[in-house]
């Protein structure tokens, strides 16, 4: 799909940087006041740091991941990306 996510890049204070399938590429911010239940791992930086693509999503270790088509509308319009 055209969203699918083929390289991610941590950055500082809880940000991605992602590149789609189809080109599209920009920051993505992620509230860690949202980082509850399965994603409170997250909060951690050093954990957050070993984030992954796999199968077109950005993962991390214990199959933590986050939906690749609110993350591309966030990069193509400005959308907030809420952690699920």
């Amino acid at each position: 799909m055209y969203w699918d996510v083929v390289e991610v890049k941590p950055q500082s204070d809880y940000c991605l940087f992602v590149r789609f399938a189809d080109g599209t590429e920009g920051r993505i911010r992620l509230s860690p006041s949202e980082f509850t239940g399965v994603l409170a791992p997250l909060k951690d930086r050093a954990f957050f740091d070993q984030a992954f693509v796999d199968h077109g999503a950005v993962t991390w270790p214990g199959e933590i991941d986050l939906a690749p088509d609110a993350m591309y509308e966030q990069v193509k319009h400005g959308s907030p990306v809420r952690a699920k």
